[in-house]
């Protein structure tokens, strides 16, 4: 009967460790991330996203990155804003910039959920880099840059560094980078 008892406890605490993990939270910019949450819900709490966050909104992008995707998205922290020429962020969010907007985010989108694990096999089997398609119709070259790193390299030859890997939504998973990525 003990033995029962046994095998009863170690299946309990088991199926309570799986629950742990999968509701387990990431937090980016200061805020956690939660796995049940779309890509919308979770970045506007992200201190390190408000200015892809803004962007987002003035391209009328929300309602596609809330919906079902999935979607692999690569996003610019605040940093990697501040980095472009000045007057670049504010000249894209104008009303009359809102096509070169939507074409520069979701240049930043690749339909499909690609986690890290996915994209290393990618790496692997493409001798070295992984070319993956975006939303936008354009492309990002995946390579890596050492044991762990993964940059993202854009159609200009400008390489990103993931910062945050694996953050998992309902509808797919974010990386955060440390460049905006631009088409050409």
């Amino acid at each position: 009967m003990s033995a029962i008892r046994f095998v009863g406890a170690a299946c309990a605490l088991a199926l309570s460790f799986a629950s742990l993990s999968a509701s387990a939270d990431v937090v980016v910019g200061g805020s956690a991330m939660f796995p049940q949450k779309n890509i919308v819900e979770n970045a506007v709490n992200s201190k390190d996203h408000t200015t892809l966050v803004a962007a987002v909104k003035a391209a009328g992008l929300v309602e596609t990155l809330e919906s079902k995707g999935p979607f692999t998205v690569f996003a610019p922290v605040n940093a990697a804003f501040s980095a472009l020429p000045a007057g670049t962020v504010e000249k894209l969010l104008k009303p009359e910039n809102k096509a070169a907007l939507t074409k520069v985010l979701t240049y930043h989108v690749v339909p499909g959920r690609y986690t890290s694990v996915d994209i290393d096999k990618l790496i692997r089997e493409g001798n070295g880099t992984a070319t993956l398609k975006t939303a936008s119709g354009g492309t990002l070259t995946l390579a890596k840059n050492g044991e762990r790193n993964i940059t993202v390299t854009d159609e200009t030859g400008a390489v990103a560094d993931i910062s945050v890997y694996d953050v998992l939504q309902s509808n797919g998973v974010i990386y955060s980078v440390d460049r905006v990525l631009m088409p050409r």
